[in-house]
């Protein structure tokens, strides 16, 4: 029989955007809508967050940063570094997201993996957000499972193709979650933070270097550090048509990624909460489409 795998997703997960903006707005819904035309989602079981408390956001943020957020007090600069226009939505949808991811993973921990259909913000940081990243989902649901003994030991597998220099920092001085960052040299960030690990890779790289990093990077980390659990950042702006990108990887190279990470940790029983990270195209359909690439290997690996 096979096993269902558990999805998060909230109706208000999409924000209002000015046209053209280089952030997808819908993209959350343009990827369950993707997914509800396939065999996957007759094999999901579909759950929705509650909103995060400002007490609880406050152990990977500062409370003057997250009433910021909440009754919309960022000035234009804070915006400017943000790269969205506060909302209502935004806010709201910003203290959802954490919290699906944190929910992820507490039914990945009882099922072996969880996949939300949001999460990868690894850009914000303790006290502002930056690169569309309001709070970081992964900082967050990582110091809450370890604070309430869910579990000890936590890797961070950041495939996104930027840094995940905001995890990088707030988690600097944790020894129980070791932060792992495989991402292209030359882009976004500017100024790097220091992951546990860093692998950075040249402009252009393709599928055959790329999967060589990965399978070496997801058996140090995991034979180094052994983690009793990883939230896996399937970022898919690693795609050679992706906007903001600068790598060569094509959609098996995506599917191929993802296969690697999620049999590595099956087969030793480390339970995986995937979150979907950065992607860009004008094009929303295909963006869609490479979401689901990691909804497609999960589906393999644990179905």
């Amino acid at each position: 029989m096979k096993m269902k795998i558990n999805w998060v997703y909230h109706n208000n997960y999409d924000i209002p955007l000015k046209e053209n903006h280089r952030f997808t707005s819908t993209k959350f819904s343009d990827l369950f809508s993707e997914l509800k035309k396939t065999y996957l989602y007759e094999n999901a079981i579909i759950w929705s967050p509650s909103k995060a408390d400002l007490s609880d956001l406050s152990i990977s943020h500062c409370l003057s940063y997250i009433k910021k957020i909440k009754y919309g007090l960022l000035s234009y600069k804070e915006e400017r570094r943000l790269g969205l226009s506060w909302s209502k939505r935004l806010s709201e949808r910003s203290f959802l997201a954490v919290n699906g991811t944190l929910l992820t993973a507490n039914l990945a921990i009882k099922n072996g993996v969880g996949c939300h259909l949001g999460g990868g913000t690894h850009h914000s940081h303790f006290d502002y957000g930056a690169g569309f990243c309001v709070f970081n989902d992964l900082a967050y649901s990582a110091l809450m499972l370890t604070k309430n003994k869910i579990v000890k030991k936590i890797l961070i597998f950041d495939c996104d193709v930027h840094q995940g220099d905001g995890t990088a920092r707030i988690l600097e001085k944790n020894d129980n979650i070791f932060t792992c960052s495989i991402h292209c040299k030359k882009n976004f960030p500017v100024n790097k933070a220091q992951s546990n690990l860093d692998v950075e890779l040249d402009d252009h790289t393709n599928n055959i270097e790329y999967l060589h990093e990965i399978q070496k990077s997801i058996k140090f980390c995991v034979n180094s550090f052994k983690p009793d659990f990883v939230f896996y950042d399937a970022g898919i702006d690693i795609h050679k048509h992706d906007e903001l990108g600068k790598l060569n990887i094509d959609d098996d190279g995506c599917l191929e990624r993802d296969l690697i990470v999620l049999s590595f940790l099956k087969k030793l029983s480390i339970p995986v909460a995937t979150v979907i990270g950065g992607g860009y195209s004008k094009n929303k359909k295909e963006l869609a489409i490479r979401h689901s690439i990691v909804f497609n290997a999960a589906n393999h690996v644990f179905g």
